[in-house]
């Protein structure tokens, strides 16, 4: 009996870093069930490593056993086998079950993601919450009615509820799905605001232009950055500063240091000189572990082969560097060991994972306004890129979902 109180009193930290060597979640959870007191001292969801989850809302044909509540699945591909990447539907093999009744699918959707929370909007009304899926605690953002493009809001006045600029910069009326279904294009944050409420802020692309704004705590609206300049297509919190990236790969920075809010514009590094613009060659903005910038740019195209029922695909990746202190960006061909990470997520760079590789790209999904239908499931662009043999490895080619999975980043 001593014996086994002395392993149930063991050091929290040391049993914290014992933890960090079991990178399959099952494995974790077979660690916390050994006794009460492990159980108490470890957190539900690792936070040694960082494999990336991908969350994946319900097939189109439901599940009969759990046909009353709304299901989402959580896949570790590092953890994966080919089999489970290939499958044509969700089996139980690699595959956990979550329930989240605040997730219907039919009239939420989910706009980022990033230390464990996923940033929801519900179709119906338009409001905005954060959502941890493994402690079920939930914060409020404003509404899509407090975005700054937004000039009026009449609920009741059915067809025409929004009053709000349009790409134009005029004075349109707008029907209430259609504003909440395309207004937000992605919301990033700087934390768990668990962790520090106070510093917590949130970021987003909206309206028919793309365009900046942020929240912190105590702002009843969305505010708007310190420049009008449009098409961002990503942004990213690094190393106390807000980057963003637009559709001409043109750089800006931000100082969030400011007490009156923000501050910043332009960067002085100009875009690459043979970088493309244009609808199909979407920029993602990543923050590296030795300082430098990523910015990668994703070519989409339409699939040639009949059989492939996606309304476009992936199908090559260029990588440019702007290292510190440095004015100009460089081609990058190596990854060397690390993963990107991009889709709805915050971009990210994660050192390599166990039973993985190091040189590759982990992609979803995130090109909403290019799909073929906003009102039934379609077909996601979902995959693996390895720089080292230049190939793909599409996951879940024929399953369809009425929300684009996510990645979940603890």
């Amino acid at each position: 009996m001593d014996e086994i109180n002395r392993w149930a009193d063991i050091d929290k930290d040391l049993l914290k870093e014992i933890s960090k060597r079991f990178h399959a979640y099952d494995d974790y959870l077979q660690l916390r069930l050994v006794c009460k007191e492990w159980s108490l001292k470890l957190p539900k969801i690792p936070n040694g490593n960082k494999i990336p989850w991908l969350l994946l809302p319900d097939e189109t044909v439901k599940n009969h056993s759990y046909e009353d509540e709304e299901i989402y699945h959580l896949m570790q591909l590092a953890a994966a086998d080919d089999e489970t990447l290939d499958t044509c539907v969700l089996e139980e093999k690699d595959i956990y079950h979550i329930m989240l009744p605040e997730m219907q699918s039919d009239n939420k959707f989910i706009r980022g993601s990033g230390h464990g929370w996923l940033i929801v909007q519900s179709i119906s009304d338009g409001t905005m919450q954060m959502l941890n899926p493994f402690t079920n605690r939930s914060l409020d953002l404003p509404p899509v009615s407090t975005l700054p493009d937004i000039i009026d809001y009449k609920p009741d006045n059915h067809g025409d509820e929004y009053t709000l600029w349009d790409f134009r910069d005029i004075r349109v009326t707008g029907d209430r799905d259609s504003v909440h279904r395309f207004e937000v294009y992605k919301v990033i944050i700087n934390s768990s605001p668990e962790h520090d409420i106070e510093n917590f802020m949130a970021v987003v692309i909206f309206g028919p232009n793309q365009r900046l704004a942020f929240y912190k705590p105590g702002n009843m609206r969305w505010v708007e950055f310190p420049t009008r300049d449009k098409r961002f297509e990503d942004v990213i919190f690094f190393q106390e500063k807000i980057y963003a990236i637009n559709n001409d790969g043109q750089l800006y920075e931000f100082d969030t240091k400011i007490r009156a809010g923000l501050k910043g514009g332009i960067h002085e590094t100009r875009p690459p000189s043979e970088i493309p613009v244009g609808p199909h060659e979407p920029k993602c903005l990543i923050g590296c572990a030795n300082g430098s910038l990523l910015m990668l740019v994703r070519y989409l195209r339409h699939p040639f082969l009949r059989r492939i029922r996606r309304d476009f695909e992936t199908y090559k990746f260029d990588i440019y560097e702007l290292k510190r202190n440095r004015k100009e960006w460089s081609t990058l061909d190596n990854l060397g060991n690390y993963i990107l990470v991009i889709g709805f997520n915050s971009s990210v760079q994660i050192p390599v994972p166990f039973l993985s590789k190091g040189n590759q790209i982990w992609f979803t999904d995130n090109q909403t306004a290019m799909q073929s239908s906003f009102y039934d499931p379609v077909f996601q662009d979902i995959g693996i890129f390895d720089l080292d043999h230049g190939n793909f490895q599409r996951v879940l080619l024929e399953v369809k979902f009425f929300c684009p999975p996510v990645w979940l980043l603890p």
